[in-house]
């Protein structure tokens, strides 16, 4: 049987035409078939005796070079495919995530979602978007996958169905395979680029506000205690590793997390990592560990990328016992939520410590809580910047500095409103007097600071743009 496709220039079929009531998705998943079984055949054909001296451009040089002859000595097949498009699937096959490349390309795609074979979501832009990428098969779908999880040390296995893992260029992915998914295997890449946005970028997408950044600038600088709440996607990365830009550069920071995203945007930066038991169920690192560990490495700054668990427990130490000015981001809905979340993982560090003293120990090592949101249509704010002051009868008082308050959806979908001062001034602007670092009364003022555009947005930043949806 014969399999045609259409090349990228072709127009589409004709009502007359034999290939008129093919749907796209059939010639996509033929095509993924016919490039799997030829990349079969090109791995068999490799020298492996040569393959074992060529590094970098040359072995990409060496396996396109087999790829085109392969090609080539199949007349019968270039005539009815686009070669171009088949040999730069091949290289992907060989060195990247195959049908997915082009994903990891565009610069607009944040996350990439492959929820089966057939079925291929990216969000661009802020929004989710289906695909008519497609996989050959499960076996194709899990061969990208165990590639992956390979390349960054780790397994994937009816053993261990789960990994969470970090690429090359800082993406994190996450695949969950049979029998805990029960529709086949499962991958979700979250976008990270090479170059991360800076505060003059959240600015520009009206991300936050200048009044907001006037005050978390002298506060970082200040060795103010900050932690980044808000839901998956909200920006708390990004936001965190903009801030760094502002520690002064004779400080010494360490970073702990579970899967390295953060890229901050300074010199004398040591990164921990946390790692997964091995086979044995030995060998396990954990936060708690790393934190712990840190304490012993002469850090200014402890940046925690996210407090999950018990961690949180030594955290509060570090910042209570001269480490202050660390940061660390938490997973909440808004203020107070964070303030319970980080409560309840407190308890999780295996001690039995009364709610008081627990709530008395955040809030003398907390002091500005800057909470994120994603709002409709995929942007992305700052919603509201708040200080602790202390506690009233056994609860937080805290005070909101600035906000954001949303006031419609545009005609696109899209979120808009305006930054506003509340008027309150916050008590560390003492301590940052001292230090002369003071912010004018004025920059407190209650009132409007500015309408925040609704067509801006957080990008997770990426590399070179290509064109990919239907």
């Amino acid at each position: 049987m014969k399999i045609t496709f259409r090349r990228k220039d072709e127009a589409e079929p004709g009502p007359g035409s034999a290939d008129a009531d093919r749907p796209a998705e059939s010639f996509e998943a033929e095509f993924q078939k016919l490039k799997t079984r030829i990349h079969r055949e090109l791995i068999d054909s490799l020298d492996l005796s040569r393959i074992g001296t060529l590094e970098g451009p040359h072995l990409r040089a060496h396996i396109q070079n087999l790829a085109e002859g392969l090609l080539r000595s199949r007349p019968e097949m270039l005539s009815a495919i686009d070669e171009e498009r088949l040999v730069d699937e091949l290289m992907a096959e060989s060195f990247g995530l195959g049908p997915l490349e082009p994903y990891m390309q565009d610069p607009d795609v944040t996350d990439v979602l492959v929820n089966g074979p057939n079925e291929v979501y990216v969000e661009r832009l802020g929004r989710l978007q289906e695909t008519n990428t497609v996989f050959a098969d499960e076996e194709h779908l899990m061969q990208i996958i165990q590639r992956v999880v390979s390349q960054v040390g780790r397994r994937i296995d009816e053993q261990s169905p789960m990994v969470d893992a970090r690429l090359p260029d800082g993406s994190r992915i996450n695949a969950i395979i049979p029998p805990l998914a029960l529709n086949g295997p499962v991958l979700s890449i979250r976008r990270f680029g090479h170059q991360p946005l800076r505060m003059d970028d959240l600015l520009q997408y009206d991300s936050i506000c200048p009044e907001m950044v006037d005050l978390l600038k002298a506060a970082v600088a200040g060795r103010v205690n900050i932690m980044i709440s808000g839901g998956t996607g909200s920006g708390k990365t990004t936001l965190l590793n903009s801030l760094s830009a502002f520690v002064p550069p004779e400080e010494r920071l360490v970073t702990i997390e579970d899967s390295a995203e953060l890229k901050l945007q300074r010199k004398h930066v040591v990164s921990l990592e946390t790692r997964i038991p091995n086979t044995e169920s030995q060998g396990a690192i954990t936060p708690r560990d790393l934190v712990r560990n840190a304490l012993r490495m002469r850090p200014d700054r402890i940046l925690l990328g996210e407090v999950r668990g018990g961690e949180a427990l030594d955290m509060l130490q570090a910042m209570n016992t001269g480490h202050e000015g660390s940061l660390t981001t938490i997973h909440a809905n808004d203020t107070h939520d964070a303030l319970s979340r980080l409560e309840v993982m407190v308890s999780m560090a295996g001690f039995d410590l009364p709610v008081s003293v627990v709530r008395r120990y955040i809030a003398s090592a907390i002091t500005l809580v800057v909470h994120l949101a994603r709002l409709q249509g995929g942007v992305r704010r700052v919603m509201r910047v708040s200080e602790i002051t202390g506690l009233v009868d056994g609860d937080y008082r805290m005070q909101e500095v600035f906000g954001f308050r949303q006031s419609r959806v545009d005609a696109e979908g899209r979120a808009t409103g305006q930054f506003y001062a509340t008027g309150n001034v916050p008590y560390c602007c003492r301590r940052l007097d001292e230090l002369g670092l003071g912010l004018p009364e004025t920059l407190f003022q209650q009132r409007t600071l500015r309408r925040a555009a609704p067509t801006c947005h957080v990008p997770l930043e990426s590399p070179m743009p290509r064109e990919v949806l239907p």
